[in-house]
């Protein structure tokens, strides 16, 4: 395997992505193991932070289809997915595809969609899929849900049921930046965003390679032992609710073999 090829992939995202956003190498090369590894990230933190920034800079980065959806109680299950409507040209019914047909799907404040409208997403993030009246259709790869939320408001929000959040790979709080980072903020910032003029720098036949090449990665015995003790310990420990389930088990070791690069 060539590992060469590993390490530049994800030196190219944090270098590209770091031109916009400031101290945040680590979250990331989080995100590039999500894109690997086919997982969800759900991104927690207070309003400013550069939640929004962050996900727009590496969909940006990576160059695949993006888009941005802006959750709300007024939001339909439809609205997400897409629907049939009849064509008065053709005289017969069309799918409309919704938003959820991208690859990179920003999940603005998610939880200030309603119950119904969360769940329209359980398929598409589990099976890769969609289904709108009895019809399946499945989702174009890659496919990753990078979603937002605001953890000190609850007025107008509705908390993500356990089953969605057992769907996300990882739940990353940003921060607030340091103070010689937050002044290179301000300096970057003052005359132009360097959103506008950030290019694309990863190849979908990069992605591709990755993906496919990653799941070659070997994990030694010692590791996998220490993974079950960590999974079983969130089982058995009555401080905790709820264990860690078999879905968590699997994101957590498809995880591991990206530091094992």
């Amino acid at each position: 395997m060539d590992l060469e090829r590993f390490l530049e992939f994800r030196t190219k995202i944090r270098d590209n992505v770091s031109k916009v956003i400031v101290g945040k190498n680590e979250i990331i090369d989080l995100l590039t193991v999500g894109l690997i590894s086919g997982g969800h990230i759900l991104l927690e933190d207070v309003p400013g932070v550069g939640k929004t920034m962050l996900i727009k800079a590496f969909s940006k980065t990576i160059g695949c289809s993006f888009k941005r959806i802006q959750f709300t109680p007024d939001l339909l299950p439809s609205d997400l997915t897409g629907i049939n409507f009849y064509n008065q040209k053709s005289l017969e019914f069309e799918f409309k595809e919704g938003p959820l047909f991208s690859n990179i799907i920003l999940a603005d404040e998610i939880n200030r969609a309603t119950p119904r409208t969360q769940s329209s997403l359980l398929e598409a993030m589990e099976e890769k899929q969609i289904t709108v009246d009895g019809v399946t259709r499945k989702l174009s790869e890659p496919f990753m849900v990078l979603a937002t939320q605001n953890p000190v408001e609850s007025y107008g929000t509705f908390p993500l049921p356990e089953a969605q959040l057992d769907r996300f790979l990882m739940r990353i709080n940003m921060g607030y930046p340091k103070r010689l980072e937050e002044i290179e903020i301000i300096n970057r910032y003052k005359e132009e965003n360097p959103l506008d003029t950030l290019e694309c720098v990863i190849t979908r036949g990069e992605i591709e390679f990755v993906k496919n090449n990653y799941q070659r990665v070997n994990i030694h015995n010692d590791v996998m032992n220490y993974l079950m003790d960590i999974i079983e310990a969130t089982r058995n420990d009555e401080r905790i609710q709820l264990g860690a389930s078999p879905r968590a088990t699997i994101a957590l070791f498809r995880h591991l073999r990206f530091w094992q690069l």
